[in-house]
């Protein structure tokens, strides 16, 4: 067993945002995403078959979402997003890494906000 580190072997440069899959199999499927001023296509939206959970680890987003609602999240800010929920990243740090950390999992059954 190898100890890795989330913040480890950050690229220099990003020209495109970088999706790596840390570990997962075929229903839940974890994945660093290092972002640097990076944002969704002006056209279309993320319409995924299964719940996300996200949270930013280092950096700044905001994400917005079809019905109009938009929000800002720092480090240690989390959402758990049900499949199909349609969003967008509108706008990242750019001066320096958004690492994120994503977990996608099955969408079975109805989907439950986390307790507060």
């Amino acid at each position: 067993m190898k100890v890795k580190n989330i913040y480890a072997a950050v690229p220099a440069v990003l020209k495109q945002e970088v999706i790596e899959q840390l570990t997962g199999d075929a229903a839940v499927k974890i994945e660093r995403i290092i972002s640097r001023g990076h944002s969704s296509p002006a056209s279309g939206w993320y319409d995924q078959e299964q719940h996300e959970w996200v949270i930013v680890l280092r950096g700044e987003a905001r994400l917005s979402f079809a019905d109009g609602t938009c929000v800002q999240l720092r480090p240690g800010d989390y959402l758990d997003l049900p499949a199909h929920w349609k969003h967008r990243v509108d706008w990242t740090t750019p001066d320096g890494e958004t690492i994120w950390l994503a977990v996608h999992y099955p969408a079975t059954g109805a989907h439950q906000e986390p307790m507060e």
